[in-house]
């Protein structure tokens, strides 16, 4: 278990990148909820003394054991699995913000569980999940992401408990003499990224690897985005593309996973930005039920990329939150599939409404779906006045 020092020092940065990814300034009285898995108890609680001492109201929701999660999906039918608490929809129009604390005693507990009884639970939510976006593009709202760890989680990564501890202290900089300052450290240095990578008038940028040949075109009133505070840690700069324009392939080389299912060497297919998959080593029937969740699903929503100098991640950590953010040798890139991130949008957020989201080429799903490729790779910008130049390589931006 994380040490005392430790515990303190993660909930610090967390609230300190809740009050970074909201746009508008945080009031006293308002409600954050904390949202997280028994065993990251300790950790809650010391988040909620903070939240408390700061003026604001944590609304503590402790999500459910792995027995009810598959009691859940197994048991219900349509109407339950479909079913939204009354009230929860109130709740949402009113949350100032989230911290989520993801914490797993097990990752295989859904394993058995038909992929369509999980995805029509997941579209259901999609309606809560939108509230909160729309509150967030307004500055009404921000959320924050952290991964506790557990046994689970260091045996699927195939780490001791210790070590995989080790491995989350270093990549939140909890080693830090002061962690926050740190945070601010690599905000500052990541603005100067963004600031360059948006001066660009971009067509396409090319994406090449061994196995990876790919077109993503960024499309209108697009900015780059990354380390806002959402994720905790977060190295990535992210764009949410214009989907339409993906084209070529793709190949995640590192596993992922997803509702109990391990997904390995999963390979994409993009033609006019729709995308299929070619195959997988493992989870390929599982990665075609999801891609078919809806409309969606099998459009780019996201595409980012990694510099090694920022990120302290060196292992497999069979946590999305830490492969998406990957440092080791060569960096990485993650291309997600399923729904665009607003904040991305150049321009007032609060103006993007669906249909403007939808000329613009913004992708829509109740999934979003990171696959991590961390092979070597060189990203070219093709500009609009006819130029090319190398943004990413060696695992690092050219900046």
């Amino acid at each position: 278990m994380l040490s005392r020092k430790n515990l303190e020092r993660y909930a610090e940065v967390l609230i300190w990148g809740l009050r970074t990814a909201r746009t508008g300034k945080f009031k006293r009285g308002d409600a954050v909820q904390v949202l997280y898995d028994a065993p990251a108890v300790h950790l809650a609680e010391v988040v909620q003394e903070k939240l408390l001492t700061a003026g604001l109201n944590p609304v503590m929701r402790c999500g459910m054991t792995p027995a009810m999660e598959r009691n859940f999906y197994s048991v219900s039918d349509r109407r339950r699995l479909t079913f939204i608490p009354p009230g929860e929809q109130e709740f949402y129009e009113n949350l100032n913000g989230r911290i989520h604390l993801f914490a797993p005693a097990t990752l295989a507990h859904l394993r058995d569980i038909d992929p369509k009884r999980i995805a029509l639970a997941t579209v259901a939510r999609k309606e809560l999940r939108d509230i909160m976006d729309r509150r967030e593009n307004q500055g009404l709202f921000a959320w924050s992401l952290c991964t506790v760890p557990t046994e689970a989680l260091a045996s699927q990564a195939r780490m001791t408990l210790r070590r995989y501890e080790r491995q989350v202290i270093r990549a939140c900089y909890l080693d830090a003499a002061d962690p926050v300052t740190q945070w601010r450290t690599l905000h500052k240095a990541a603005m100067g990224i963004k600031r360059w990578l948006n001066g660009m008038k971009v067509r396409h940028y090319h994406v090449e690897s061994r196995n990876i040949d790919l077109i993503i075109t960024p499309g209108e009133c697009r900015l780059w985005c990354g380390i806002t505070g959402h994720n905790i840690p977060s190295f990535e700069i992210y764009l949410s593309p214009d989907w339409r324009g993906t084209e070529g392939r793709y190949f995640a080389d590192l596993p992922t996973f997803r509702d109990g299912k391990c997904v390995v060497d999963a390979r994409f297919e993009f033609a006019k930005g729709v995308g299929r998959l070619i195959g997988a080593r493992t989870g390929e029937a599982f990665t075609r039920s999801q891609l078919s969740m809806d409309k969606g699903a099998c459009r780019v929503g996201e595409f980012s990329l990694t510099d090694r100098r920022f990120s302290r991640i060196d292992r497999f950590m069979a946590d999305t939150l830490y492969d998406e953010n990957f440092g080791g040798k060569h960096g990485n890139c993650h291309l997600a599939l399923g729904f665009s991130y607003a904040d991305t949008y150049r321009g007032d957020p609060s103006r993007l409404d669906r249909r403007r989201k939808k000329a613009l080429g913004f992708n829509d799903s109740a999934l979003h779906w990171d696959f991590v490729n961390t092979e070597p790779k060189t990203v070219t910008a093709h500009l609009s006045q006819g130029k090319k130049v190398v943004i990413y390589e060696k695992g690092e931006f050219c900046y």
